[in-house]
């Protein structure tokens, strides 16, 4: 399992137009083969701050739905990011 999570920043006051313009991608993942779960969210505390959460069955299904990679009026908007891939080899209830 893959799991891909972190935060971007954008401008404060672009926030909610960009996550607005990321809902197709949102319901286009979800619906992908591989794709577990897929949300991008505003933070509460951080006004610029959008948390990002993936979950895939595997490397080749990220692959597969990333394509060409991010629209390139959403790309620019990005002002810092620190997302990573984590590989799991296990999941249990907590």
């Amino acid at each position: 399992m893959i799991i891909i999570s972190g935060k971007l920043y954008v401008a404060a006051d672009a926030r909610d137009a960009y996550l607005a313009g990321c809902a197709e991608i949102v319901e286009q993942a979800r619906t992908a083969p591989g794709c577990l779960d897929f949300a991008l969210s505003a933070d509460l505390v951080e006004p610029g701050r959008i948390n990002v959460y993936e979950r895939w069955e595997s490397d080749a299904d990220v692959e597969r739905f990333r394509g060409a990679g991010q629209e390139e009026d959403q790309a620019v908007q990005i002002q810092a990011a620190e997302v990573r891939k984590y590989r799991i080899s296990s999941v249990e209830a907590p």
